[in-house]
């Protein structure tokens, strides 16, 4: 009897622990969140990204100009130390704007809203007109075989409306843009339109890359926006010859020397465990990349600077990583790991930001069971900001070679209904950013950063 008295007086007194621990915990991400809320400076770097310098594609002048900025807005949070990684990346470069149209009865020509998808050669020998061939899924390629041989194929793939996770919908469809100029072009097809990669019908095209296959001939390749990829789809079952001509100017030049900005604040009790926090500071050159993934910089940023204006000092060292190249190469994440791998560098844990700055929900996570565990016991900490639950993944593309080095990897996973509606398009603009729901996913990663700093894994 005595041993079963005494048994439940220490489960008493580690219940009782273990609700300090957590009210103190509670405690200390309150003051984070109100520092954030309060003083932010997140918004203001996202707007000087978006409006002073713009869009961000690799090799571009403009991503030098990232560059540079984004090592002062570092210095300016307060880090302990700002430098540059360097990785060589792909300079692709779009050229003059697009012109696309089908050729209707009498000549008559219906203008498109298309843009180059990324990576892709420019028309030869100038411009293509033919034949337009329909398909809605890779299968029916494989399935016409040769009969596309002379003609542009047009893939028609819809992102499902019925999966709540968007993202789910955009990797399905999105086969179409990655592998299908490639496997029309084994076919013999002399160019390839794919339906954007939006969830709403819309006049944006969205542009994203594509990955050749040097076994095949390489093809031009454009994105439609997904109105005119409605009114084109029915236009071929009334047309079944329907001709479409376009031209574009795009070509990939040598590859030029680039950087990861990186800003640190060294632990104090286990300083060789590394915390890495960031987002992709590359964009497509359509918009201002203000929510892919201009957002996921800035709040990685605002980490730095809150803990910098309250004096915390981390016991494990957090790292702000700015990744270059995520949009058309990943050099900059490989580049990333490379170095943590040659180095013996013990990243622990690496959490990114590109699912937008919308309102926070949850966090992506390839963690194992007993660390899964451990963070699941931290969500009562995250409610009163919104996030709820994990979901599994392995967080983000830049991050994702370190996975081989057994690092716990993360990512902030936003509401994502409203993303795809501007995801590689001209509409993402600093504008569609809230300051009160881009703020609200600095403090989610601030808190989660915090907990692992202070607590570890194991």
């Amino acid at each position: 009897m005595k041993k079963k008295y005494f048994s439940i007086y220490l489960l008493f007194l580690f219940s009782a622990f273990y609700a300090n621990a957590q009210n103190a915990d509670s405690i200390m991400i309150r003051k984070i969140a109100d520092e954030i809320l309060m003083h932010s400076k997140a918004y203001e770097n996202l707007e000087f990204l978006c409006k002073k310098i713009g869009s961000r594609l690799s090799g571009s002048v403009n991503a030098s100009k990232a560059i540079n900025a984004t090592v002062a807005m570092l210095k300016a949070a307060g880090a302990d130390t700002v430098y540059l990684q360097p990785c060589m990346v792909p300079h692709w470069v779009r050229g003059a704007k697009e012109v696309a149209y089908a050729i209707l009865p009498g000549n008559k020509k219906y203008p498109l809203s298309v843009c180059a998808i990324g990576n892709t050669i420019a028309t030869k020998p100038g411009a293509v007109s033919a034949e337009v061939v329909e398909v809605k899924s890779m299968e029916a390629l494989h399935e016409l075989g040769n009969t596309v041989k002379g003609k542009i194929v047009f893939f028609n793939f819809k992102m499902n409306p019925l999966y709540l996770e968007t993202f789910r919908a955009y990797g399905e469809a999105g086969n179409g843009r990655r592998i299908g100029p490639a496997q029309a072009a084994k076919y013999g097809a002399v160019a390839a339109i794919v339906r954007s990669l939006a969830s709403n019908i819309d006049d944006y095209p969205h542009t994203g890359t594509t990955q050749y296959n040097d076994s095949f001939p390489k093809i031009a390749a454009i994105a439609i926006s997904t109105k005119d990829a409605e009114w084109l789809s029915n236009a071929i079952i009334n047309n079944k010859r329907l001709k479409v001509f376009f031209k574009t100017s795009c070509k990939m030049l040598p590859d030029v020397q680039s950087y990861n900005v990186v800003g640190e604040i060294t632990g104090t009790c286990k300083p060789w465990e590394i915390i890495t926090v960031g987002g992709h500071l590359d964009s497509w050159d359509l918009g201002e990349g203000a929510q892919d993934d201009g957002a996921g910089c800035v709040q990685s940023i605002e980490i730095i600077r809150a803990f910098k204006q309250m004096s915390i000092k981390p016991k494990r060292t957090i790292r702000v990583v700015l990744f270059m190249n995520e949009e058309n190469g990943l050099r900059g994440g490989i580049a990333y790991a490379k170095h943590a791998e040659k180095y013996k560098e013990l990243i622990v844990f690496a959490l990114e930001s590109d699912a937008g700055g919308y309102t926070p929900r949850g966090f992506f996570t390839n963690a194992k069971a007993e660390v899964r565990r451990k963070i699941e016991s931290w969500l009562p900490l995250f409610k009163n900001y919104g996030v709820y639950y994990l979901i599994d993944g392995q967080g983000g593309a830049d991050i994702g070679p370190l996975e081989p080095m057994g690092t716990v990897l993360a990512g902030l996973a936003p509401d994502s209904q409203r993303y795809f509606d501007l995801h590689h398009a001209a509409n993402d603009v600093f504008e569609a950013v809230s300051k009160r729901e881009l703020d609200l996913g600095a403090v989610n990663m601030a808190a989660f950063v915090w907990l692992v700093s202070e607590y570890g894994f194991f």
